[in-house]
């Protein structure tokens, strides 16, 4: 007798919904959250930053892609008795003062935003606008937003406002750019970061900085063919990269018919290619493995000349077609985002990519003591459906020892971003602390910010914080505690 056929999935999200979720916010606000459910840990105590694109409209004309939108950090100051304060504020750099003083785009985005005019309007014009949107580092004395594309800029930590564009003591000289996604050595607290130069044969660039931001080592390494690369993998010895099996035809972009992130081809028939690069400085090693699109890696570890690397790949790069607007998206049929585990022998070269996890999900990560370490839990942002493609709406920790997942899903009318872990002080299990989330009610029309015991995601959040406006959807944060 034939198995009875697999029953669809109930969607349990709604497209108008969603695109709510990416409304601009306009204004600069600064009060305290008077509109809070559940309760706030006692110990939770210090600042919350969040960097994402926040205005995706200039005079009545759309971004093309959300990636594409002006930076604004929110800052959640946690004070330890009970209340918080939320601030927003624009990462003003050259192009958004620009821009903000004309009423319109002066400058191509990466992700295909267009300056008015057509293609003749864009033609040979190949300088795209720092936006400063994607993540935060922290010092007592400065705050840098980052974009992978340019020099990070430099905040005040309070005020959240701009002091300038930062070349970190000159170590970012002429066009060298700082990437996104810094990590932090858990024994020394130094961050990690790297930058790209891109071309036929592309160099990484590997910096080293101390607490306060200042680059004590910079090394440098050539890796043959174009190099998208978002974020890394750190252990004790290595930073991890995998280069994608993409290349890029520029010349749609040249002549001003699409943005640069539009120009890429994936090449399924191609190994993705892993290097590893001695954070001291030395020969790179390269090893393949088969061919995937990776925008975020969890965590790595390397025993026994074995290198493990879990990481949210994707099958083929998660294009849009080029000239479709964000909006018009049908985000079902692009790829979905799911957690591999890969392992190569570094003595054999072989590798092995196994699925860990069927549901779609992003923005991992893990407590920060078990950086470059083997770790039990990763949490990251997930779809309602078990399978499929969708927008993320939960929470879900997964432990890697017994495949025993934890979720939580806002749906049908919440839409998440990802996910901070914050460690209890002085715990030792490795899922004591708390997630902080955004979450985007569509009930309420507002966003939101939701704390979670890691220890007891399907609980549900501990307390939700609900602010006045719609803050749209986010990329990457750090919390700093006090």
């Amino acid at each position: 007798m034939a198995a009875p056929a697999p029953q669809p999935t109930t969607r349990r999200w709604n497209r108008a919904d969603w695109l709510r979720g990416y409304t601009s916010l306009t204004e600069e606000r600064d009060y305290w959250i008077d509109d809070i459910e559940g309760n706030l840990p006692a110990d939770l105590c210090g600042t919350l930053y969040r960097n994402g694109p926040g205005l995706l409209e200039r005079g009545g004309q759309s971004v093309q892609h959300p990636f594409d939108g002006d930076g604004m950090i929110c800052a959640f100051d946690f004070t330890g008795d009970g209340r918080v304060r939320f601030r927003n504020r624009y990462v003003r750099t050259a192009g958004f003062i620009a821009e903000s003083k004309a009423g319109r785009f002066l400058q191509r985005g990466v992700f295909g935003t267009q300056k008015p005019g057509g293609w003749l309007a864009n033609a040979f014009d190949l300088q795209a606008k720092n936006i400063a949107n994607t993540n935060v580092a922290y010092s007592p004395k400065k705050l840098l937003a980052l974009w992978e594309g340019g020099k990070p800029y430099a905040l005040d930590p309070q005020t959240l406002e701009t002091i300038g564009e930062d070349d970190l003591g000159g170590a970012l000289a002429g066009n060298a750019n700082f990437a996104a996604h810094p990590h932090y050595d858990r024994r020394t607290g130094e961050m990690v970061n790297f930058g790209i130069e891109p071309g036929l044969s592309s160099t990484i660039n590997l910096y080293t900085l101390d607490a306060n931001l200042n680059v004590t080592a910079q090394h440098r390494w050539e890796v043959p063919g174009f190099a998208f690369i978002h974020d890394f993998a750190l252990t004790d010895d290595y930073a991890v990269f995998f280069q994608n099996p993409v290349t890029v035809n520029p010349l749609p972009y040249w002549f001003g018919f699409r943005g640069a992130a539009e120009c890429l081809v994936f090449q399924p028939d191609r190994p993705t290619k892993v290097h590893l690069l001695p954070r001291h400085g030395g020969r790179m090693r390269t090893y393949e493995t088969v061919a995937c699109f990776v925008f975020h890696h969890v965590n790595a570890h390397i025993a026994d000349d074995v290198l493990t690397v879990d990481s949210i790949a994707y099958e083929t790069f998660p294009s849009l077609e080029p000239g479709t607007m964000y909006r018009q998206v049908e985000i079902e049929k692009i790829a979905a985002s799911q957690l591999f585990r890969f392992t190569i022998n570094l003595k054999t070269g072989a590798s092995r990519r196994e699925r860990l996890l069927e549901r779609a999900v992003e923005f991992p990560s893990v407590h920060p003591a078990r950086v470059g370490l083997p770790h039990r839990w990763a949490f990251m942002a997930m779809a309602d459906a078990p399978t499929g493609n969708a927008p993320l709406q939960g929470v879900l920790a997964y432990n890697t020892h017994t495949g025993e997942t934890q979720t939580y899903s806002f749906a049908p009318g919440g839409y998440v971003g990802e996910p901070v872990f914050v460690p209890t002080p002085g715990a030792t299990e490795e899922n004591a602390g708390y997630l902080l989330q955004m979450v985007f009610d569509a009930r309420r029309g507002t966003s939101g910010l939701a704390i979670f015991d890691a220890r007891n995601v399907a609980g549900g959040p501990l307390a939700r914080l609900h602010l006045r406006d719609t803050v749209p959807y986010g990329l990457h944060g750090q919390f700093v505690a006090k």
